[in-house]
């Protein structure tokens, strides 16, 4: 397995300048050096001002080209800022991805008159009222673009549902009533059918709308030059159009074109079914995981054996997308599920240092999130250092030892371009120790912990075990030590220096990124 990391770009808070582009731009070669083989990026058209983080897109013909909704740029930057910082991306050996919403859109340049019925917002299967005309904002004619890149208009026969009549100042949820309508089968069965989401939802039925969608992706994707989408909301959009899309962008922009879905629900009846409905082609987020973490978290006597059952990385560990947070689960937001500080470091080992799932790091747990969590110092020094033990130790066999409810670890064996052994243990709340066994061929090999919460020297016996402790409520990664320095295969790092120097050694001689996972699928 190669060990690629992917990193989340942005957060919910951050600053609506239109510099994120260049400052991102400026960042791709640290990213590199760290061990970021792909960046996800935020929705890159126009949305519904330059304040929307993009999840309420307007345009996805505009990357920030015409003046639309107030500006030409999006919170972002302008189309000439997105193409240079997808070049200086690439020209650092970095891979990216484009955050895709496909479920709605919002923002429209006219209202309509046309005929629905009030659903229960609780149960959208269940009709409140008879069937009437409303008046729904769905007319789309993109007055700032003038048919430019595409003529396609968009109006109330487009979409499935609307959540507001303008004709009566009524919210609610509303279906769209006509031929050969209503809502999406293949979608989550939450809320009795949870098709409509928010703004005015895509009625993927319709065969002008396929073919509009298929069409933006070639001419996206031919546009950006971007490596791979990320699927925003697949939940709530028809998995037979979601399959038939997928195959599409695979056939036009090759088999190594990336795609990753984002289900949430952390139940794995639903995403592994969802896997099987859409026929493998995509990876998908770990939501589990990250519940099981944010749990974790907050319950110190949490049982550390169970953490990964009922997750998609140890089910489906070729189609897993492994993370900690991200946008939606940072503090504020609808799905605020946070795992916290104290257990952050923990939970990054948990995701980066074991064998199966395609981990991200999350640019607000990295850098902090405006106006709230700090980008301390050492929280990117911790990270920065389990990227370390990533990209230079953690290969090979891996061996868990789960016995205990408070306490977990995991060995690493290495490979041949990796020969150096890893051994991690985790505690909730005790100091403890696990023994390991790395065979009688590794008699003799010394230890040390990387991450200096011991100083001491560990060696293997004669059958090739040592006991390997960990403070409580805190992670040790043990590896090989030969004399004064680690052995981690093509890179030495001198051993217990300084944390200033041990930052400049690791930034000195960076491994060179291995190809994506990925890319050889």
């Amino acid at each position: 397995m190669q060990n690629g990391v992917m990193f989340q770009s942005f957060e919910w808070e951050m600053e609506a300048g239109g510099e994120f582009y260049n400052d991102l731009a400026t960042l791709a070669p640290e990213l590199k050096a760290r061990g970021f083989n792909s960046v996800w990026l935020p929705p890159v058209y126009k949305a519904t001002s330059t304040y929307d983080v993009g999840y309420g897109v307007y345009d996805l013909f505009d990357l920030g080209e015409f003046d639309q909704k107030g500006s030409v740029r999006t919170k972002y930057g302008t189309k000439e800022q997105l193409l240079a910082c997808t070049e200086a991306l690439h020209e650092a050996g970095i891979r990216v991805y484009m955050d895709v919403v496909l479920n709605h859109k919002a923002g429209a340049d006219f209202s309509e008159v046309f005929s629905a019925v009030p659903v229960d917002p609780e149960d959208r299967t269940q009709t409140i009222g008879e069937a009437r005309d409303i008046e729904g904002w769905t007319g789309f004619n993109f007055p700032g673009r003038q048919g430019k890149y595409s003529g396609f208009e968009w109006h109330f026969q487009h979409f499935t549902g609307v959540d507001y009549d303008h004709r009566s100042g009524e919210t609610g949820v509303f279906r769209i009533e006509g031929k050969d309508k209503g809502w999406a089968y293949g979608v989550s069965n939450e809320k009795g059918n949870f098709d409509y989401l928010m703004f005015a939802d895509i009625d993927h039925s319709q065969d002008d709308v396929r073919e509009e969608l298929e069409k933006w992706a070639d001419w996206f994707i031919k546009t950006t030059g971007c490596d791979g989408f990320r699927l925003d909301a697949v939940k709530h959009i028809d998995d037979h159009f979601m399959t038939h899309f997928t195959e599409h962008v695979r056939e036009k922009a090759g088999p190594g074109f990336y795609i990753f879905g984002e289900y949430w629900h952390p139940d794995l009846h639903h995403t592994g079914k969802y896997l099987y409905d859409v026929r493998y082609n995509m990876d998908i987020f770990d939501v589990g995981l990250h519940f099981h973490l944010a749990e974790a978290a907050g319950n110190e006597y949490y049982d550390l054996r169970g953490l990964f059952d009922n997750t998609v990385v140890k089910e489906f560990p070729q189609n897993a997308v492994t993370f900690v947070d991200n946008h939606d689960s940072q503090p504020g937001q609808a799905l605020e599920s946070w795992v916290g500080r104290h257990f952050k470091e923990r939970a990054y080992v948990l995701i980066l240092l074991r064998r199966d799932g395609y981990p991200c790091v999350f640019a607000g747990d990295y850098y902090g999130i405006k106006g709230g969590p700090s980008p301390q110092e050492d929280v990117q020094y911790d990270l920065n250092r389990v990227l370390e033990l990533r990209r230079n130790f953690a290969y090979g066999e891996q061996k868990d030892y789960f016995q205990d409810e408070q306490c977990i670890g995991w060995s690493r064996s290495g490979d041949e371009e990796h020969p150096g052994l890893l051994a991690v243990v985790i505690s909730m709340r005790e100091e403890s120790s696990i023994e390991m066994n790395f065979g009688p061929e590794q008699a003799g090999r010394h230890f040390r912990d990387y991450l200096d919460r011991f100083t001491d020297l560990l060696q293997l016996d004669e059958e090739g075990r040592a006991s390997f402790p960990v403070k409580a409520g805190s992670v040790s990664c043990w590896v090989t030590y030969l004399g004064e320095e680690f052995q981690n295969g093509e890179t030495r790092l001198k051993g217990h220096v300084a944390r200033g120097e041990q930052e400049k050694l690791a930034g000195e001689a960076p491994r060179e990124a291995e190809a994506p996972r990925e890319a050889e699928a």
